[in-house]
C-alpha cells in the first residue's frame, strides 16, 4: 500500500503501480463506466421491490456528556432504512455490522418479503443515514436508542431483530433492555464475547479512509474480506461492493460509504474484549445464533455456553468465517424455517452452494 500525498495523508490508495501489478488482463484495466454496466446487472434483480424511507432519530441531551456545554439540546439526525413487503405483516429488522449499509440485506430481504415486512437499517454515520455530530456519539447506548425510536416510528409495537457483528450486540442490548419490544432475535456470528485480537485486527482493516482509483483495487481488497462472509457468487460481490463504496469527485475514486469518525470510534473501543453476558442473561426470546464455522469472533465454546439457554437454535454455516451473508437460497431457506418455528432448539448445519466461476474477483484469494 502506499499513503497518499502530504494533504490527503489520512487516505490510503492501493498501490497500482507496475511493480506492484506486473501484468494487467483486462478485469485489471477495467474503467468505473464498465464497472457501472456490470453492477446494474448485478441489483437490477432488486429494482422497484422496495422503498427507501427515513426517519429523525432525536439524539438526547443524556447522550451529549461530552458535547461543548453551549451546543447540548435535542438534534434530530436522519436515519435511512429500506422497507421490504406489505406494511401490515410481522417486522423484522435487519441490522448490519460496522461498515454495512441497509442495501447489504437485498438478498434476504427479497426472499422474505412475502411473509415479513423487512426493515434494513442504515446505521448513523453509514449509507445513506446522516453522520453524527462527534465520534463520541457513535456508541452501543446509540444504536439501541435508535433502535427503539425505530421501532416507535415503524408504529409495529414489537419486531425480530436479526443482527450481524455490531447489529447483533445491539440487538443483544436491546432486547435485554427493552424486553417487551422484541419477538425473536437472531445473531449472525455474534455473541456475547468476543475477544479483543479479533476486534483490533477487524479494526486495523476498517479504521482507515480508503481511496479506490480503479475497480482492480475494489475487486482486490473487498473481495479478500469476502471470503469470511462464504461462498458468493460474483454477483453478490458485485452489488455488496457496490453499496458499500460511493463515488467521490474529491478524490477521483470510490471510497467506503461510512463517516471515518464511526470505525475510528470503532477502533478506540477495540481494545477491550465484548463482554455482554449480562445483556445475554436478559435475553428471554428464541433465539437462532447464525456461526461460521470458520469464525474467529464467535469461538466455538461461546457458542457451546449459548445453546445451554432454553429457546436458542445455532446454525452452523460451513465455509465461513465473520459474517455468513445470508444471501443464498440455503442460508435463507434456514432462517426462514427457523422464523416459522420448524426447527427450535439444538444445533444443525446449513447447506451451501456450488462455488461459480469468477471472473473480476479471482485474484482475492492470494490478496492476503
Amino acid at each position: 500500500m502506499s499513503v497518499h500525498d502530504e494533504e490527503a495523508r489520512d487516505f490510503i490508495v492501493p498501490d497500482t503501480s507496475a511493480k506492484a501489478t506486473p501484468s494487467l488482463s483486462w478485469r485489471d484495466a477495467m474503467s468505473w463506466e464498465e464497472f457501472e454496466i456490470f453492477v446494474r446487472q448485478a441489483v437490477m434483480p432488486f429494482e422497484g421491490k422496495f422503498r427507501h424511507r427515513y426517519f429523525n432519530y432525536v439524539h438526547p441531551v443524556a447522550f451529549q456528556g461530552h458535547w461543548a456545554p453551549q451546543h447540548v439540546k435535542e438534534t434530530a439526525i436522519r436515519i435511512a432504512f429500506t422497507e421490504w413487503g406489505h406494511p401490515d405483516l410481522p417486522v423484522l429488522i435487519c441490522l448490519g455490522g460496522i461498515a454495512n449499509t441497509a442495501r447489504r440485506w437485498d438478498y434476504l430481504a427479497d426472499g422474505l418479503c412475502d411473509r415479513y415486512r423487512v426493515i434494513c437499517l442504515d446505521w448513523p454515520g453509514r449509507g445513506m443515514s446522516a453522520w453524527m455530530p462527534t465520534q463520541g456519539d457513535y456508541t452501543l447506548d446509540v444504536n439501541v436508542e435508535v433502535i427503539r425510536q425505530l421501532i416507535e416510528f415503524l408504529d409495529c409495537g414489537t419486531a425480530t431483530i436479526l443482527g450481524s457483528s455490531l447489529g447483533g450486540s445491539v440487538a443483544m442490548a436491546f432486547c435485554a433492555r427493552h424486553p417487551g419490544k422484541v419477538e425473536k432475535l437472531i445473531l449472525n456470528d455474534i455473541g456475547p464475547f468476543m475477544p479483543s485480537e479479533r476486534r483490533k485486527r477487524r479494526a486495523q482493516a476498517v479504521a482507515r479512509h480508503y481511496v479506490f482509483r480503479a475497480p482492480m483495487d475494489l475487486f482486490r481488497r473487498l473481495g479478500a474480506s469476502a471470503k469470511n462472509e462464504g461462498v458468493l457468487t460474483e454477483d453478490e460481490l458485485l452489488h455488496n461492493t457496490y453499496f458499500q463504496t460511493k463515488w467521490s469527485d474529491a478524490h477521483a475514486g470510490r471510497v467506503y460509504h461510512h463517516d471515518p469518525r464511526a470505525l475510528q470510534a470503532y477502533a478506540e473501543d477495540a481494545a477491550e474484549d465484548i463482554d455482554q453476558w449480562r445483556d445475554w442473561e436478559g435475553v428471554g426470546v428464541p433465539t437462532l445464533v447464525i456461526h461460521g464455522l470458520m469464525s474467529d469472533a464467535l469461538l466455538p465454546e461461546t457458542v457451546e455456553e449459548m445453546i445451554t439457554k432454553p429457546g436458542v437454535t445455532a446454525m452452523h454455516v460451513p465455509k465461513a468465517g465473520h459474517t455468513p451473508a445470508l444471501s443464498d437460497a440455503f442460508q435463507i431457506g434456514c432462517v426462514r424455517e427457523w422464523l416459522e418455528g420448524q426447527s427450535i432448539g439444538g444445533t444443525f448445519s446449513c447447506l451451501i452452494p456450488e462455488e461459480t466461476p469468477r471472473h473480476f474477483f479471482v485474484a482475492a484469494a492470494s490478496a492476503r
